[in-house]
């Protein structure tokens, strides 16, 4: 058993633990999370559908379903509220496993991927002609002067947010069919967002588990009882 099966079962076993004493907004979130975490874990060659399947996870962790309409140059609700979202579990991270992860496992692919016009959403629009994106380039260089300084300052919470916009980009590309499946392209971004996400996911839901008291709301698509 490889050592994410393990992380995975260790989770699935303490969810059964603390279910009992947790608020059923909590664990439905939870439940679905892990469904989807040992989906995305049984993918052992392809990268792509495990990168859709912890996006999946993490996305009914996070509970928020709005998307972006087509072609907007409109940034969704969903990744602007991301920042608040990351400080609360940065917060709750006195262990700082989130900090390690970013600092100490993927510093490199973390410095790429937000440096990459390739998964930067303005410059895509601009290639589209959509309205209001001309200024793509001096948008892109505001962002990486933002990404030096969080780098500079170590700030996880700002690289979270970038990040998570980035990796949402590359979310996009996968699941609205603007990327060929196992493409050459972006082999390096995909593999590298799909280890990430699944070190990240684990210890998001683990802070959640161990966090019950604070106000977890509920699903977009709650459970109904139709008897």
């Amino acid at each position: 058993m490889s050592s994410r099966e393990q992380y995975f079962r260790r989770l699935k076993d303490k969810h059964r633990v603390l279910r009992n004493d947790s608020p059923e907004t909590l664990n439905l979130r939870v439940h679905r999370a892990l469904s989807w975490l040992q989906r995305a874990e049984q993918e052992t060659d392809d990268d792509d559908a495990a990168f859709i399947f912890y996006w999946i996870s993490f996305n009914a962790a996070y509970a928020s379903e709005v998307s972006n309409p087509a072609g907007s140059n409109r940034r969704p609700r969903e990744r602007t509220s991301f920042a608040e979202f990351f400080a609360m579990l940065v917060e709750l991270d006195r262990e700082e496993r989130i900090y390690d992860v970013i600092w100490e496992q993927f510093p490199d692919y973390v410095r790429s991927l937000l440096n990459n016009r390739y998964v930067f959403q303005p410059f895509w629009n601009h290639q589209n002609g959509i309205p209001g994106s001309d200024d793509w380039e001096s948008r892109f260089h505001r962002s990486r002067r933002r990404v030096a300084r969080a780098l500079k300052e170590k700030d996880t919470i700002v690289i979270l947010e970038i990040l998570f916009d980035r990796l949402y980009v590359l979310r996009n590309q996968l699941i609205h069919g603007g990327s060929t499946w196992k493409s050459s392209v972006n082999r390096d971004q995909v593999r590298g967002g799909r280890n990430i996400l699944a070190r990240l996911t684990q210890i998001f839901f683990e802070l959640m588990m161990d966090n019950p008291d604070l106000p977890w709301t509920g699903g977009h698509y709650p459970v109904v009882d139709d008897t």
